[in-house]
Protein backbone atom coordinates (compact mmCIF):
# COMPACT_ATOMS: atom_id res chain seq x y z
CA UNK A 1 0.00 0.00 0.00
CA UNK A 2 1.47 3.05 -1.01
CA UNK A 3 0.03 7.05 0.57
CA UNK A 4 0.62 10.22 -1.84
CA UNK A 5 0.68 13.18 -0.15
CA UNK A 6 -1.66 15.47 -2.55
CA UNK A 7 -2.20 18.74 -1.28
CA UNK A 8 -2.37 19.98 2.41
CA UNK A 9 1.16 20.09 3.30
CA UNK A 10 3.07 23.38 4.10
CA UNK A 11 -0.13 25.18 4.46
CA UNK A 12 -3.44 24.73 6.23
CA UNK A 13 -5.63 24.31 3.35
CA UNK A 14 -6.30 22.10 0.25
CA UNK A 15 -5.83 18.82 2.20
CA UNK A 16 -5.43 15.53 -0.27
CA UNK A 17 -4.37 12.09 0.78
CA UNK A 18 -4.41 9.45 -1.57
CA UNK A 19 -4.01 5.57 -0.50
CA UNK A 20 -3.56 3.02 -3.52
CA UNK A 21 -2.27 -0.76 -4.18
CA UNK A 22 -2.38 -1.67 -7.82
CA UNK A 23 -5.00 0.29 -9.75
CA UNK A 24 -7.07 0.48 -6.59
CA UNK A 25 -7.38 4.43 -4.97
CA UNK A 26 -8.63 5.67 -1.87
CA UNK A 27 -8.58 9.63 -1.47
CA UNK A 28 -9.10 11.19 2.08
CA UNK A 29 -10.30 14.19 1.74
CA UNK A 30 -10.47 16.53 -1.27
CA UNK A 31 -10.15 20.57 -0.15
CA UNK A 32 -9.68 23.43 -1.99
CA UNK A 33 -6.85 25.41 -1.55
CA UNK A 34 -7.80 29.27 0.09
CA UNK A 35 -5.41 32.29 0.95
CA UNK A 36 -2.69 33.69 -1.30
CA UNK A 37 -2.64 33.78 -4.53
CA UNK A 38 -0.43 31.42 -5.57
CA UNK A 39 -2.03 28.76 -3.34
CA UNK A 40 -5.61 29.20 -4.71
CA UNK A 41 -4.00 28.93 -8.00
CA UNK A 42 -3.79 25.46 -7.49
CA UNK A 43 -7.15 24.83 -7.75
CA UNK A 44 -6.98 25.31 -11.42
CA UNK A 45 -4.34 22.69 -12.09
CA UNK A 46 -5.29 19.61 -13.58
CA UNK A 47 -6.16 17.29 -10.17
CA UNK A 48 -2.79 15.59 -9.65
CA UNK A 49 -4.25 11.96 -10.45
CA UNK A 50 -7.08 11.18 -13.22
CA UNK A 51 -10.17 11.78 -10.93
CA UNK A 52 -12.30 8.92 -12.85
CA UNK A 53 -9.07 6.27 -11.50
CA UNK A 54 -10.02 6.79 -8.05
CA UNK A 55 -12.37 4.74 -6.68
CA UNK A 56 -13.75 5.87 -3.36
CA UNK A 57 -13.82 9.30 -1.41
CA UNK A 58 -13.94 9.77 2.45
CA UNK A 59 -14.11 12.68 4.40
CA UNK A 60 -12.92 14.11 7.90
CA UNK A 61 -15.17 16.95 7.91
CA UNK A 62 -17.21 19.34 6.36
CA UNK A 63 -14.89 22.88 5.70
CA UNK A 64 -14.02 23.52 2.55
CA UNK A 65 -10.28 23.55 2.85
CA UNK A 66 -10.88 19.20 3.22
CA UNK A 67 -14.21 18.82 0.91
CA UNK A 68 -14.64 22.06 -1.51
CA UNK A 69 -12.67 20.29 -4.33
CA UNK A 70 -15.23 17.55 -4.53
CA UNK A 71 -17.92 19.50 -7.34
CA UNK A 72 -14.47 20.00 -9.50
CA UNK A 73 -13.69 16.13 -8.37
CA UNK A 74 -17.13 14.90 -9.62
CA UNK A 75 -17.24 17.73 -12.92
CA UNK A 76 -13.37 16.29 -13.73
CA UNK A 77 -14.79 12.29 -13.97
CA UNK A 78 -14.96 11.15 -10.49
CA UNK A 79 -18.15 8.50 -10.22
CA UNK A 80 -17.46 6.40 -7.18
CA UNK A 81 -18.96 7.10 -3.45
CA UNK A 82 -18.20 9.95 -0.95
CA UNK A 83 -18.25 8.22 1.97
CA UNK A 84 -18.88 10.84 5.61
CA UNK A 85 -20.73 11.07 8.93
CA UNK A 86 -24.34 11.64 9.17
CA UNK A 87 -23.47 15.21 10.12
CA UNK A 88 -20.91 15.98 7.70
CA UNK A 89 -22.93 14.60 4.80
CA UNK A 90 -25.88 17.69 6.29
CA UNK A 91 -23.23 19.94 6.46
CA UNK A 92 -22.32 19.52 3.02
CA UNK A 93 -25.22 19.69 1.46
CA UNK A 94 -25.09 23.28 2.84
CA UNK A 95 -21.33 24.19 2.00
CA UNK A 96 -20.99 22.66 -1.52
CA UNK A 97 -23.66 24.65 -2.94
CA UNK A 98 -22.62 27.96 -1.70
CA UNK A 99 -19.09 27.71 -2.23
CA UNK A 100 -20.46 26.89 -5.96
CA UNK A 101 -22.58 29.85 -5.97
CA UNK A 102 -19.69 32.00 -4.78
CA UNK A 103 -17.29 30.74 -7.60
CA UNK A 104 -20.71 31.88 -9.99
CA UNK A 105 -20.82 35.08 -8.31
CA UNK A 106 -16.62 35.78 -8.13
CA UNK A 107 -16.50 35.26 -12.22
CA UNK A 108 -19.46 37.60 -13.07
CA UNK A 109 -17.95 40.20 -10.72
CA UNK A 110 -14.15 39.91 -11.97
CA UNK A 111 -16.03 39.61 -15.75
CA UNK A 112 -18.12 43.42 -14.44
CA UNK A 113 -14.67 44.95 -12.94
CA UNK A 114 -12.19 43.47 -15.38
CA UNK A 115 -10.24 41.84 -12.45
CA UNK A 116 -9.62 38.63 -14.56
CA UNK A 117 -7.26 38.80 -17.16
CA UNK A 118 -9.34 36.38 -18.91
CA UNK A 119 -11.90 37.86 -21.45
CA UNK A 120 -14.66 35.84 -20.07
CA UNK A 121 -13.77 34.13 -16.54
CA UNK A 122 -15.57 30.90 -15.58
CA UNK A 123 -15.95 29.50 -12.11
CA UNK A 124 -13.81 26.72 -11.25
CA UNK A 125 -17.44 24.66 -10.48
CA UNK A 126 -21.26 25.89 -10.34
CA UNK A 127 -24.03 25.38 -7.83
CA UNK A 128 -25.14 22.53 -10.23
CA UNK A 129 -21.64 21.19 -10.06
CA UNK A 130 -22.25 20.78 -6.49
CA UNK A 131 -25.67 19.32 -6.28
CA UNK A 132 -24.70 16.73 -8.76
CA UNK A 133 -21.37 16.07 -6.34
CA UNK A 134 -23.89 15.67 -3.65
CA UNK A 135 -25.44 12.81 -5.24
CA UNK A 136 -22.34 10.51 -4.23
CA UNK A 137 -22.43 10.95 -1.00
CA UNK A 138 -23.08 8.01 2.04
CA UNK A 139 -23.03 8.82 5.27
CA UNK A 140 -22.38 6.30 8.15
CA UNK A 141 -22.13 5.97 12.28
CA UNK A 142 -19.12 6.54 14.05
CA UNK A 143 -17.20 3.77 15.14
CA UNK A 144 -19.40 1.76 11.85
CA UNK A 145 -16.84 -0.23 9.76
CA UNK A 146 -17.27 -0.13 6.12
CA UNK A 147 -15.48 -1.14 3.05
CA UNK A 148 -15.30 1.18 0.44
CA UNK A 149 -13.47 -0.58 -2.31
CA UNK A 150 -12.18 -4.00 -1.90
CA UNK A 151 -9.15 -4.91 0.87
CA UNK A 152 -9.43 -0.63 2.59
CA UNK A 153 -11.62 -0.92 5.64
CA UNK A 154 -12.64 2.19 6.85
CA UNK A 155 -13.66 3.80 10.46
CA UNK A 156 -14.51 6.93 11.82
CA UNK A 157 -13.96 8.17 15.40
CA UNK A 158 -14.88 11.74 16.91
CA UNK A 159 -11.93 14.38 16.50
CA UNK A 160 -13.79 17.40 18.54
CA UNK A 161 -13.04 19.73 15.87
CA UNK A 162 -16.98 20.73 14.49
CA UNK A 163 -19.95 18.42 14.27
CA UNK A 164 -19.24 14.84 12.57
CA UNK A 165 -15.05 15.74 12.35
CA UNK A 166 -13.46 12.22 12.79
CA UNK A 167 -10.22 11.01 12.12
CA UNK A 168 -10.39 8.35 9.58
CA UNK A 169 -8.76 4.92 10.28
CA UNK A 170 -7.95 2.50 7.09
CA UNK A 171 -6.95 -0.67 7.93
CA UNK A 172 -5.28 -2.60 4.50
CA UNK A 173 -6.72 -6.39 4.66
CA UNK A 174 -4.16 -7.94 2.82
CA UNK A 175 -0.83 -6.07 4.95
CA UNK A 176 -2.27 -5.98 8.24
CA UNK A 177 -1.88 -2.33 8.21
CA UNK A 178 -3.39 0.57 9.47
CA UNK A 179 -3.25 4.29 8.78
CA UNK A 180 -4.73 7.22 10.75
CA UNK A 181 -5.43 10.42 9.26
CA UNK A 182 -5.69 12.92 12.27
CA UNK A 183 -7.64 15.57 10.36
CA UNK A 184 -8.40 18.42 12.13
CA UNK A 185 -8.24 17.87 15.83
CA UNK A 186 -10.32 19.75 18.31
CA UNK A 187 -9.57 21.22 22.01
CA UNK A 188 -9.74 19.31 24.85
CA UNK A 189 -11.76 21.51 26.64
CA UNK A 190 -13.96 23.84 23.64
CA UNK A 191 -16.90 25.66 24.71
CA UNK A 192 -19.22 23.35 22.41
CA UNK A 193 -17.27 20.76 20.96
CA UNK A 194 -16.77 17.22 23.13
CA UNK A 195 -12.62 16.41 23.04
CA UNK A 196 -11.32 14.47 20.32
CA UNK A 197 -11.17 10.58 21.19
CA UNK A 198 -8.14 8.89 21.57
CA UNK A 199 -6.51 6.84 18.81
CA UNK A 200 -6.01 3.19 20.43
CA UNK A 201 -3.85 1.97 16.99
CA UNK A 202 -2.24 3.09 14.30
CA UNK A 203 0.68 1.59 11.81
CA UNK A 204 1.00 5.09 10.22
CA UNK A 205 -0.28 8.22 11.37
CA UNK A 206 -0.91 11.63 9.47
CA UNK A 207 -1.26 14.28 11.79
CA UNK A 208 -2.28 18.09 11.22
CA UNK A 209 -0.08 20.86 12.94
CA UNK A 210 -2.09 23.95 12.65
CA UNK A 211 -0.73 25.03 15.90
CA UNK A 212 2.58 23.26 15.91
CA UNK A 213 4.61 26.36 16.91
CA UNK A 214 2.27 28.38 19.05
CA UNK A 215 -0.10 27.94 22.46
CA UNK A 216 -3.11 29.12 22.63
CA UNK A 217 -3.38 32.17 24.64
CA UNK A 218 -3.94 31.19 28.54
CA UNK A 219 -7.50 33.45 28.99
CA UNK A 220 -11.31 33.02 29.97
CA UNK A 221 -12.25 33.56 25.98
CA UNK A 222 -15.62 34.96 27.67
CA UNK A 223 -14.12 37.26 29.72
CA UNK A 224 -12.48 38.77 26.96
CA UNK A 225 -15.21 38.83 24.59
CA UNK A 226 -17.16 40.75 27.29
CA UNK A 227 -14.90 43.22 27.72
CA UNK A 228 -14.54 43.89 23.69
CA UNK A 229 -17.89 44.09 23.74
CA UNK A 230 -19.00 46.64 26.25
CA UNK A 231 -16.11 49.05 25.49
CA UNK A 232 -17.29 48.80 22.03
CA UNK A 233 -20.99 49.30 22.62
CA UNK A 234 -19.98 52.59 25.21
CA UNK A 235 -18.81 54.56 22.25
CA UNK A 236 -21.86 53.61 19.82
CA UNK A 237 -19.94 50.97 17.91
CA UNK A 238 -21.12 47.81 16.03
CA UNK A 239 -18.92 44.42 17.01
CA UNK A 240 -18.40 42.73 13.79
CA UNK A 241 -17.21 38.66 13.86
CA UNK A 242 -16.30 37.42 10.53
CA UNK A 243 -16.56 33.62 11.55
CA UNK A 244 -16.89 30.00 9.79
CA UNK A 245 -19.92 29.14 9.30
CA UNK A 246 -19.82 26.05 10.77
CA UNK A 247 -18.71 25.95 14.37
CA UNK A 248 -16.92 29.40 15.09
CA UNK A 249 -20.32 31.05 14.43
CA UNK A 250 -22.39 28.90 17.15
CA UNK A 251 -20.03 29.40 19.24
CA UNK A 252 -19.60 32.87 19.40
CA UNK A 253 -23.74 33.33 18.90
CA UNK A 254 -23.66 30.64 22.37
CA UNK A 255 -21.02 33.02 24.20
CA UNK A 256 -22.76 36.28 23.63
CA UNK A 257 -26.19 35.44 24.10
CA UNK A 258 -25.01 33.43 27.41
CA UNK A 259 -23.12 37.36 28.20
CA UNK A 260 -26.46 38.70 28.03
CA UNK A 261 -28.15 36.52 30.13
CA UNK A 262 -25.96 37.01 32.54
CA UNK A 263 -25.96 40.53 32.28
CA UNK A 264 -22.18 41.00 31.77
CA UNK A 265 -23.01 43.15 28.45
CA UNK A 266 -25.85 45.11 27.58
CA UNK A 267 -28.79 44.08 25.44
CA UNK A 268 -28.31 44.98 21.82
CA UNK A 269 -29.48 43.28 18.60
CA UNK A 270 -27.56 40.38 17.44
CA UNK A 271 -27.01 39.43 13.46
CA UNK A 272 -26.23 36.43 11.84
CA UNK A 273 -25.79 37.67 8.27
CA UNK A 274 -24.53 34.42 6.58
CA UNK A 275 -27.42 32.32 4.82
CA UNK A 276 -25.32 29.07 5.14
CA UNK A 277 -24.38 29.94 8.67
CA UNK A 278 -28.03 29.96 9.36
CA UNK A 279 -28.13 26.89 7.93
CA UNK A 280 -25.73 25.34 9.27
CA UNK A 281 -27.25 26.77 13.16
CA UNK A 282 -30.63 24.81 12.31
CA UNK A 283 -28.16 21.19 11.70
CA UNK A 284 -25.97 21.98 15.04
CA UNK A 285 -29.71 22.36 16.91
CA UNK A 286 -30.63 19.29 15.23
CA UNK A 287 -27.47 17.15 15.56
CA UNK A 288 -26.96 18.36 19.28
CA UNK A 289 -26.53 15.26 21.27
CA UNK A 290 -22.77 15.29 19.36
CA UNK A 291 -22.11 18.26 21.30
CA UNK A 292 -22.49 19.65 24.19
CA UNK A 293 -25.23 22.16 24.29
CA UNK A 294 -28.28 20.82 25.90
CA UNK A 295 -31.82 21.52 23.46
CA UNK A 296 -32.51 24.40 26.08
CA UNK A 297 -29.11 26.07 25.02
CA UNK A 298 -29.45 25.81 21.31
CA UNK A 299 -32.49 27.56 21.75
CA UNK A 300 -30.71 30.03 23.73
CA UNK A 301 -28.86 30.69 20.46
CA UNK A 302 -31.69 30.14 17.69
CA UNK A 303 -34.23 32.38 19.64
CA UNK A 304 -32.58 35.56 20.02
CA UNK A 305 -30.62 35.92 16.84
CA UNK A 306 -31.79 37.56 13.77
CA UNK A 307 -31.09 35.72 10.50
CA UNK A 308 -30.30 38.08 7.88
CA UNK A 309 -31.28 35.64 4.76
CA UNK A 310 -31.64 37.95 1.72
CA UNK A 311 -29.67 40.66 -0.36
CA UNK A 312 -31.96 43.33 0.57
CA UNK A 313 -31.78 42.50 4.38
CA UNK A 314 -28.14 42.45 4.42
CA UNK A 315 -27.61 45.44 2.38
CA UNK A 316 -30.28 47.47 5.22
CA UNK A 317 -28.09 45.93 7.95
CA UNK A 318 -25.02 47.68 6.75
CA UNK A 319 -26.90 51.28 7.41
CA UNK A 320 -27.12 50.27 11.23
CA UNK A 321 -25.52 53.22 13.42
CA UNK A 322 -26.40 52.02 16.80
CA UNK A 323 -24.48 49.73 19.19
CA UNK A 324 -25.40 45.63 17.46
CA UNK A 325 -23.58 42.62 17.05
CA UNK A 326 -23.08 40.93 13.82
CA UNK A 327 -21.92 37.59 13.31
CA UNK A 328 -21.05 37.01 9.50
CA UNK A 329 -19.00 34.56 7.20
CA UNK A 330 -16.14 33.74 6.25
CA UNK A 331 -13.59 33.67 9.13
CA UNK A 332 -10.30 34.22 7.65
CA UNK A 333 -12.56 37.96 5.66
CA UNK A 334 -12.13 36.02 2.53
CA UNK A 335 -15.31 35.82 1.00
CA UNK A 336 -19.26 36.43 1.56
CA UNK A 337 -21.40 39.28 3.39
CA UNK A 338 -19.00 39.52 6.05
CA UNK A 339 -16.41 41.55 3.15
CA UNK A 340 -19.43 44.42 2.55
CA UNK A 341 -19.46 44.62 6.40
CA UNK A 342 -15.59 45.57 6.11
CA UNK A 343 -16.09 47.71 4.08
CA UNK A 344 -18.41 49.92 6.00
CA UNK A 345 -17.07 49.27 9.61
CA UNK A 346 -13.50 49.48 9.22
CA UNK A 347 -13.02 52.92 8.53
CA UNK A 348 -14.88 53.95 11.91
CA UNK A 349 -13.18 54.40 15.38
CA UNK A 350 -15.90 53.45 16.87
CA UNK A 351 -16.46 49.87 15.66
CA UNK A 352 -14.34 46.54 16.60
CA UNK A 353 -13.59 43.38 14.67
CA UNK A 354 -13.36 40.19 16.42
CA UNK A 355 -11.71 37.16 15.02
CA UNK A 356 -11.91 34.08 16.18
CA UNK A 357 -8.62 31.67 15.90
CA UNK A 358 -6.20 30.67 12.68
CA UNK A 359 -5.98 33.31 10.11
CA UNK A 360 -4.08 31.81 7.14
CA UNK A 361 -1.31 33.79 5.67
CA UNK A 362 -2.20 35.88 2.35
CA UNK A 363 -6.15 35.90 3.79
CA UNK A 364 -7.32 39.71 4.91
CA UNK A 365 -7.96 38.46 8.39
CA UNK A 366 -4.10 37.84 8.16
CA UNK A 367 -3.51 41.21 7.41
CA UNK A 368 -5.98 42.96 9.46
CA UNK A 369 -4.84 40.98 12.88
CA UNK A 370 -1.34 41.90 12.43
CA UNK A 371 -1.86 45.59 11.61
CA UNK A 372 -2.40 46.31 8.33
CA UNK A 373 -3.32 50.19 7.61
CA UNK A 374 -5.74 49.06 5.10
CA UNK A 375 -7.06 46.02 3.05
CA UNK A 376 -7.93 45.43 -0.40
CA UNK A 377 -11.42 44.43 -0.60
CA UNK A 378 -13.57 44.49 -3.70
CA UNK A 379 -11.01 45.91 -6.02
CA UNK A 380 -10.53 48.81 -3.49
CA UNK A 381 -8.70 49.45 -0.44
CA UNK A 382 -9.96 50.73 2.75
CA UNK A 383 -8.76 52.22 5.70
CA UNK A 384 -8.64 50.25 8.96
CA UNK A 385 -9.73 52.98 11.91
CA UNK A 386 -11.39 50.38 13.57
CA UNK A 387 -9.96 48.47 16.44
CA UNK A 388 -9.11 44.48 15.66
CA UNK A 389 -9.03 41.95 17.74
CA UNK A 390 -8.06 37.74 17.41
CA UNK A 391 -9.33 35.75 20.33
CA UNK A 392 -7.02 32.63 19.78
CA UNK A 393 -8.44 30.96 22.82
CA UNK A 394 -10.96 30.64 20.49
CA UNK A 395 -9.94 28.02 18.45
CA UNK A 396 -11.42 25.14 16.86
CA UNK A 397 -8.12 23.57 16.84
CA UNK A 398 -5.70 22.11 19.63
CA UNK A 399 -2.62 23.44 20.21
CA UNK A 400 0.54 21.50 20.02
CA UNK A 401 0.53 20.67 23.62
CA UNK A 402 -3.25 19.70 23.70
CA UNK A 403 -2.48 17.45 20.38
CA UNK A 404 0.41 15.78 22.42
CA UNK A 405 -1.69 15.02 25.43
CA UNK A 406 -3.90 13.95 22.96
CA UNK A 407 -1.77 11.68 21.44
CA UNK A 408 -0.67 9.95 24.37
CA UNK A 409 -3.65 9.52 25.90
CA UNK A 410 -4.39 6.39 24.08
CA UNK A 411 -2.30 2.80 23.37
CA UNK A 412 -0.91 4.32 20.01
CA UNK A 413 2.56 3.08 18.96
CA UNK A 414 2.87 4.08 15.25
CA UNK A 415 5.86 2.76 13.04
CA UNK A 416 5.78 6.22 11.05
CA UNK A 417 4.41 9.67 11.84
CA UNK A 418 3.73 12.14 8.62
CA UNK A 419 2.89 15.84 9.82
CA UNK A 420 0.12 17.85 7.27
CA UNK A 421 -2.22 20.80 7.44
CA UNK A 422 0.12 23.40 8.56
CA UNK A 423 2.67 26.04 7.87
CA UNK A 424 6.56 25.08 7.03
CA UNK A 425 7.70 26.48 10.41
CA UNK A 426 4.54 24.77 12.10
CA UNK A 427 4.78 21.27 10.88
CA UNK A 428 8.71 21.16 11.41
CA UNK A 429 7.90 22.35 14.80
CA UNK A 430 5.10 19.51 15.66
CA UNK A 431 7.82 17.03 13.91
CA UNK A 432 10.42 17.44 16.80
CA UNK A 433 7.51 17.64 19.46
CA UNK A 434 6.43 14.61 18.40
CA UNK A 435 9.73 13.20 18.25
CA UNK A 436 10.77 14.07 21.34
CA UNK A 437 8.20 13.31 23.22
CA UNK A 438 7.32 10.07 22.21
CA UNK A 439 10.49 8.74 20.06
CA UNK A 440 8.63 8.22 17.40
CA UNK A 441 9.96 8.44 13.55
CA UNK A 442 8.39 11.72 12.53
CA UNK A 443 8.78 13.29 9.16
CA UNK A 444 7.33 16.29 7.08
CA UNK A 445 6.29 14.98 3.63
CA UNK A 446 7.01 17.35 0.09
CA UNK A 447 3.80 18.18 -2.06
CA UNK A 448 3.21 15.26 -4.53
CA UNK A 449 5.50 12.88 -2.33
CA UNK A 450 4.17 9.17 -2.52
CA UNK A 451 5.22 6.45 0.73
CA UNK A 452 4.95 2.90 1.30
CA UNK A 453 3.00 2.34 3.82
Amino acid sequence: MKLRFLGGVGTVTGSRHLLSEGDRRLLVDCGMYQGVKHLRRRNWAPFPVEPGTIDAVVLTHAHIDHSGYLPALVKNGFKGKIYCTKATHDLCKVLLPDAGYLQEEDAKYAFRKGFSKHDHPVPLFTQKDAFEALKHFESVHYHETIEPLKGFEVTFTPAGHILGSSCVHVHHKSSDRTVVFSGDVGRQSDVIMRPPEPIQKADVLVCESTYGDRLHEDSDPEDELGDIIRKTASRGGIVLMPAFAVGRAQMLLYLVHRLMAQQKIPKMPVYLNSPMAIRATEIFVRHHKEHKLDQAQCELIDDNTEYVRTVDESIELNAKRYPCIIVSASGMASGGRVLHHLKTLLPNTRNSIVFAGFQAPGTRGDSLVNGADSVKIHGEYWPVNAEIYNIGSLSAHGDYREILDWLGHGSLRPDKVYISHGESLASDMMRKRIRDRFGWDTEVPDLFEEVDV
